[in-house]
């Protein structure tokens, strides 16, 4: 009898394309496929990439460039390449690296172990078909850490920000049924979840196209419902869509965490307008103030686009006061990435990749400041830490509290005198911000 193909997987990019990668994951180890974390002793390796930005679409190159020479060395047998990228450059990818086995778009995703199959028999696949294919839901082998996971809500965006192609790419928004995302997360919880992150390209507008209206509030009080559930975080919510509902929600509900993850990308109101987003400084500064004051307490998340086209220096000096004024608690800055067929691209004033670059640079900065700031005020007081794991080189433990999220913040690393396990809740004691991140010693143990 012949052994098992081996496959490994690479995924790139934002929680929503693991998501994609795990279910797809899961269809290959139902099929027979033996997985394997380490991709370049597979068989075969499949690469789920991101075509977001500029940055992205290299990494993702890179990737494929590296798989293919292991190919060409006969470590390998074949490379597949899925995801963002595969969907928006397939023509592309396949004239300009004809030595990929299979370029395959979103909406194929549900037969990719169909896609293995007849790669194996030979066959070079070139295969697109329509985004709202992609599966929305279904069984999953976890990507990340057991304990913690995402929940995708929705697929899709309708925003149609001038510098954004997701909605080219992914298609037009679409929620999951409310039932069926809470009986993932029971399953989720069964099987040793504790840490529920919520994700969609737009959080906030879940359930507009189902329900015909906001349905992020109800589905937060269900989730909550769950047992085993500890932390239920909400990632990418629209500031324009932030209800008093949901905020009334976040404040009473225990299990859901106290984070807001509210990307604005700008402050000022003509490049908002430009951007094709509603809103300016004024009404930003309100929303930010009603968050604060219905939720105590909570931890606000930022992202920030830097040199969009037409920005000029007051602009920016504009967004960096603003920075320095809001104090968000975690916040990113992206230099403006010009996407080939968005709006923003066919823009005048274009400002310069370097200038672009460079004010990023600045804002992260001014976030620093402000965080060194926050993270100070943190010494000497006790905060609950999920464990993620021990550090061999620091010889210390290292985890999150409920203000960081995984993969995207920062860490709080701390001594113990007795063993903690890996997805416990325990009580560190913070004693020193060193570069932004905390440091501590394990107080008592915790759940």
């Amino acid at each position: 009898m012949s052994l098992p193909i081996k496959v490994g997987m690479v995924n790139l990019g934002c929680p929503k394309n693991q998501v994609d990668a795990e279910m797809m994951l899961h269809k290959l180890k139902e099929a027979g496929f033996e997985l394997i974390a380490d991709a370049g002793l597979s068989d075969i390796v499949v690469i789920n990439t991101c075509g977001f930005i500029e940055s992205a679409k290299q990494e993702a190159i890179e990737q494929i460039l590296e798989f293919l020479t292991l190919k060409g060395e006969g470590r390998i047998k074949k490379v597949i390449v899925t995801g963002c990228l595969a969907e928006r450059y397939m023509a592309d990818i396949a004239e300009e690296m004809p030595e990929v086995d299979a370029v395959v778009g979103i909406g194929c995703n549900g037969d990719i172990a169909g896609i293995l199959k007849e790669v194996l028999a030979g066959g070079i696949v070139r295969r697109s078909a329509d985004k709202c294919s992609l599966p929305l839901e279904g069984e999953r082998v976890l990507y990340s850490l057991p304990f913690s996971a995402y929940i995708k809500i929705a697929e899709g965006c309708d925003n149609c920000c001038s510098y954004c192609a997701i909605p080219a790419i992914r298609g037009p928004f679409r929620s999951r049924p409310m039932e069926s995302i809470v009986s993932e997360a029971e399953k989720l919880a069964a099987g040793g979840v504790k840490e529920l992150v919520v994700i969609a390209q737009d959080t906030t507008r879940y359930g507009m196209d189902l329900y015909g209206s906001y349905k992020l509030a109800e589905l937060l009080q269900k989730l909550a419902k769950i047992d085993g559930l500890k932390w239920i975080r909400v990632l990418y919510a629209y500031p324009e869509r932030v209800t008093d509902e949901l905020l009334e929600v976040m404040a009473a509900e225990e299990k859901v965490a106290k984070y807001l993850d509210l990307p604005i990308q700008h402050c000022d109101g003509e490049i908002l307008k430009a951007m094709n987003r509603p809103g300016d400084q004024k009404s930003l500064k309100a929303l930010i103030r009603r968050i604060r004051e219905k939720v105590p307490g909570i931890t606000l998340r930022t992202t920030l686009i830097a040199g969009f086209p037409g920005e000029t220096k007051d602009q920016f000096k504009k967004l960096c006061q603003f920075v320095r004024d809001m104090r968000f608690d975690r916040l990113g800055c992206f230099a403006y990435s010009e996407e080939e067929g968005t709006a923003a691209a066919g823009m005048p004033f274009q400002v310069p990749e370097e200038e672009r670059v460079r004010r990023a640079e600045v804002v992260a900065e001014e976030q620093d400041n402000v965080l060194a700031r926050r993270n100070d005020a943190l010494v000497g007081r006790t905060l609950t830490v999920l464990v993620e794991g021990y550090d061999r080189y620091g010889e210390c433990w290292f985890g999150r509290s409920e203000a960081d999220a995984p993969e995207i913040d920062g860490k709080i690393f701390f001594t113990a005198k007795k063993r903690p396990a890996p997805g416990q809740f325990v009580q560190v004691k913070i004693e020193e911000a060193v570069d932004l991140d905390l440091t501590g010693t394990l107080e008592e143990d915790g759940e």
